[in-house]
């Protein structure tokens, strides 16, 4: 594991294939997410991994242009 520190004050914790962050969520949202995982039967990181990964490809095109919205 390797530690870097990114553009802002928190440490990333870097593996072979992911990079860690620390984040807060107001307590609502917190639950939220812990309620869709035991549905799930997943993590909560996986819960917020899905929506990152659902939230990106909704924002942007191929090659990385951000989607213009109507």
């Amino acid at each position: 594991m390797k530690r870097t520190k990114g553009s802002g004050q928190s440490m990333k914790v870097q593996t072979a294939n992911t990079v860690g962050a620390s984040i807060s969520f107001p307590p609502d949202i917190y639950e939220s997410l812990e309620e869709l995982g035991k549905q799930k039967k997943v993590s909560l990181a996986w819960v917020v991994r899905d929506a990152a990964e659902r939230y990106v490809a909704d924002e942007t095109e191929e090659g990385g242009q951000r989607k213009r919205r109507t």
